[in-house]
């Protein structure tokens, strides 16, 4: 490359000298060859006089021959005198013998690229028709792939129309983010012209060709809506569209902005790294998050697939109409989704007790956030490199949970009102954070730039430590780390209390480190009124006593007895409470009937059963009989089968709990899960495994699995490879690896890495068991060169590291894996790799801390002999 082209190298941003206005593509993509020819023609604003355009590009093999511009004003055209491509920044500098003056122009590229196997750019995906395996073509851009597709300016703010034309096989159906307005044939081929799309950025961009099937319906004011999926799929599409069609009704009065396109397209794409993607009027999803079968999918996967189409369809405003300026304020897009998606599925199933639901969110938001290695909401992104790590729970349920904590301060109808705003300002353009609060702040007369600049712009969260002290209480906030580590964060809090009843209610911010107030004498005390707030609370051992005794007399809400629950286990696992008083807390929801809270206590049991096995493993058996008869008396009233007229949320619980027994290893669970299991395997329509309870089913044959008796592990191979459900090939892969035996565990690896595994589905079968960590490590280290190759230019690479390293709990471990990846990093996964080695420091103090507790043994002893 040329020398002059050095001074464009390693910069975060594309110079500012020239933007695009609009682009007119046309792709001729060869399914059988995973190859595809390109044309582009841009129209370009040259803003100063530049011998340069400076574009992404990436993977791409451009013609130099084919590469002019022609002036709109003269028709002259200027042909380039060098083309170079700087790969590490995947950049395209286009040089000219004379200046460009100031004006529109139009830039020429030919250009040919191939149909990777990578899930981002343009791609293939693999699908059968008739037995046939066939190749369809697919994009994915975000955050930053539309390069490999086409010669771009790759940047949201970089926003303009797009003329897109395909050349396909004519008998192959063709989408894109408009509709089509004209097909011609010619022998096998046509050519399919759509309409030019309104201003958007190019990761919103959206092709796919290959051969599917739809359901169609439209909204009241006429928007088509349609589900594409593989042919004889159109049933399992049924769900989301009729939950599309209300939930775009529903944001058109929410937003106050009509949808902006002639129609939504939505397509489940067999092999696809996320969850789904947002493109603008073709939303592109994974199929176990957008179809749902009526005799096979489990509840969990019908609330998956309404609450990703609402998050999806959010986007359509929030993100597509208004889209951040720059990576930086990704959460803009990603924490607005993720809120209103929940407020959508509130709307449509009431019954779903989402907002409880939604503490889920808040939860992973905080864990992650709770890390030194966290990082803020607004992040400084340098490299499109570092982009994917961030599409991570700060991101989305961090920003989620400010977002739900500034409605319930601001009240609902001011913050409506304010969003209706925000987005008819910025339609068709680009914001910034401090954008929505300037409106935020106008429209409810609120300090809500002050508030929250103290959550965006620096990570972490407190932890409010509330005493009773000469009748007052006292208050204190200090940033709570996972790691105990001091830090000198201060935030301004809204805090909400509640005084022995929900009427006796108080709120106010706390602006200071410190501060008091003058209620007491009250029965009880409860802060962070319905989890609406991004804190923990630590309350004195005469509050947290009096919680306790609210809590067993069923005085607390649902979301109040989870905040407790969840505030305590992150104290205890941060070492600022003992394992001790955890556990006491525990045994006060030996009652406990809400499927949230229950789902938590699972997770908490899962958590405290590893630890402790690493701590002090004499205490394992005692602990496996207080939890099982924890779970044993709602797990034996729900049973295996649905009831007629039960609700949705005991079909999510019946599931949960009878998986938590299973790996428990809960005798007369697991000999009714193989019973009902070879039933199953007998005659696949068997009534004795519906959907919900299948998960559970296929973990308790693992935990009776071993490298000597094979057969269970076998079995449900066979059941893996004859079914054509992604969500069932899912449960199956996610079950495998439980299995206690390191072998057996070894073999399950392995074949995460076989053919007969979609990549997109390798990281389900991760989560290993105990006794298999060490072999999952090994595995790691032995199979590293080939998993980075296969998934390392995308986010799931991270999953591999996070899924493998975080279980352990001992600091000569962090050590040897700081060792194995110092000679292998790259930047795509420094920021995992370093929290999951932090995440093994704080087992290991965690560890500590157990071994030192001096009243543990007595109480897991009084508790295991309790029923």
């Amino acid at each position: 490359m040329a020398s002059s082209y050095s001074e464009f190298k390693g910069q975060p941003r594309l110079p500012k000298f020239a933007s695009p206005k609009r682009y007119d593509i046309r792709l001729k993509p060869d399914l059988v060859a995973c190859i595809f020819d390109g044309v582009v023609a841009i129209d370009v604003d040259v803003v100063s006089p530049t011998k340069y355009l400076v574009l992404n590009a990436a993977d791409l093999s451009v013609d130099s021959s084919s590469v002019f511009f022609k002036l709109k004003s003269t028709s002259l055209e200027i042909r380039a005198s060098g083309v170079g491509l700087i790969e590490a920044d995947e950049i395209l500098v286009v040089e000219f013998g004379q200046e460009l003056p100031v004006g529109i122009g139009i830039l020429n590229i030919s250009f040919q690229g191939t149909l990777n196997d990578q899930m981002k750019g343009f791609y293939r995906s693999v699908y059968e028709i008739n037995g046939e395996k066939k190749n369809m073509a697919t994009t994915q851009f975000e955050p930053a792939d539309a390069r490999r597709c086409f010669p771009c300016w790759d940047e949201p703010a970089a926003k303009a129309t797009f003329k897109i034309t395909l050349d396909v096989p004519s008998d192959l159906v063709a989408l894109s983010n408009m509709p089509v307005i004209e097909e011609k044939k010619e022998g096998d081929i046509k050519t399919v012209y759509f309409q030019e799309s309104p201003i958007m950025s190019t990761y919103l961009v959206a092709v796919v060709v290959g051969l599917f099937d739809f359901v169609e319906s439209h909204t009241s004011d006429g928007i088509k809506v349609r589900c594409y999926c593989q042919v004889g799929k159109t049933e399992q599409g049924k769900f989301a569209l009729e939950v599309a069609v209300k939930t775009l009704e529903l944001y058109e009065k929410y937003f106050d902005v009509p949808y902006a396109l002639p129609k939504l397209d939505m397509i489940a794409i067999p092999d696809f790294a996320a969850g789904a993607m947002e493109n603008y009027g073709l939303v592109t999803y994974r199929e176990s998050a957008l179809l749902y079968d009526e005799k096979n999918s489990a509840a969990a996967y019908k609330q998956r697939v309404a609450i990703v189409v609402a998050h999806e369809l959010a986007h359509q405003w929030f993100g597509n109409l208004v889209t951040m300026e720059w990576w930086t304020h990704l959460w803009l897009n990603e924490g607005f989704a993720t809120w209103v998606s929940y407020l959508a599925a509130d709307a449509l199933f009431p019954e779903w007790k989402i907002w409880t639901q939604f503490l889920d969110q808040t939860t992973d938001g905080l864990r992650l956030d709770g890390l030194s290695e966290s990082h803020p909401i607004e992040v400084e992104i340098n490299h499109a490199s570092e982009i994917d790590e961030i599409f991570d729970a700060i991101s989305y349920r961090k920003g989620a949970s400010l977002i739900r904590m500034l409605q319930s301060y601001l009240g609902a109808d001011p913050f409506q009102r304010a969003l209706a705003c925000y987005i008819k300002k910025y339609a068709c353009s680009n914001a910034k954070t401090e954008d929505l609060w300037a409106v935020l702040e106008e429209v409810s007369g609120e300090p809500v730039k002050e508030l929250m600049n103290s959550w965006t712009q620096q990570k972490g969260y407190p932890v409010i430590s509330v005493s009773v002290r000469d009748e007052k209480l006292e208050l204190e906030q200090a940033h709570f780390l996972l790691s105990g580590s001091p830090s000198d964060s201060q935030w301004i809090v809204p805090i909400t209390l509640c005084c022995g009843s929900y009427d006796n209610h108080h709120s106010f911010l706390l602006k200071e480190k410190s501060g008091s107030l003058d209620i007491v004498g009250s029965s009880w005390i409860k802060f962070n009124v319905d989890q609406t707030g991004f804190y923990r609370v630590k309350y004195d051992n005469i509050l947290e006593a009096k919680l306790r005794d609210a809590i067993e007399r069923g005085q607390l809400s649902a979301t109040d007895r989870f905040g407790v629950l969840d505030d305590t286990f992150a104290l205890c696992t941060s070492g600022q409470q003992s394992l001790t008083s955890l556990l006491t807390l525990v045994a006060s929801f030996r009652e406990e009937t809400d499927y949230t809270v229950l789902s938590n206590l699972i997770n908490i049991s899962y958590k405290v059963m590893r630890i402790v096995a690493d701590a002090t493993p004499e205490l394992v058996d005692g602990l496996k009989k207080f939890f099982i008869s924890l779970f044993e008396h709602p797990a034996g009233k729900l049973g295996w089968e649905p009831k007629p007229g039960e609700s949705h949320l005991d079909a999510l619980l019946r599931g949960e709990l009878l998986t938590v027994l299973a790996e428990l290893g809960h005798e007369g669970t697991l000999n009714e899960a193989i019973r009902r299991f070879e039933a199953f395997c007998a005659d696949r329509n068997s009534p004795l495994l519906p959907p919900d309870t299948r998960k559970a089913t296929y973990t308790a044959v693992m935990q009776k699995v071993t490298a000597s008796n094979r057969s269970g592990y076998e079995a449900l191979l066979k059941v893996y490879r004859e079914c054509d459900l992604s969500q069932e090939k899912g449960r199956i892969i996610g079950s495998l690896a439980s299995c206690p035996d390191p072998e057996v565990v070894l073999e399950v690896l392995n074949f995460l890495l076989s053919s007969e595994v979609r990549s997109q589905d390798a990281i389900f079968g991760l989560s290993v068991s105990s006794q298999g960590r060490e072999t999952a490590w090994k595995w790691l280290q032995d199979k590293w060169d080939y998993i980075s190759k296969t998934w390392g230019s995308g986010y799931l690479i991270t999953r591999f590291i996070s899924a493998i390293v975080s279980p352990f709990s001992s600091i000569e471990k962090a050590k040897e894996v700081e060792e194995f990846f110092a000679s292998r990093m790259k930047p795509t996964i420094a920021r995992t790799l370093k929290q999951s080695l932090e995440r093994v420091q704080i087992n290991a103090r965690w560890v500590q801390a157990i071994q030192k507790d001096n009243q543990l043994a007595t109480l897991v002893q009084n508790l295991s002999q309790r029923n």
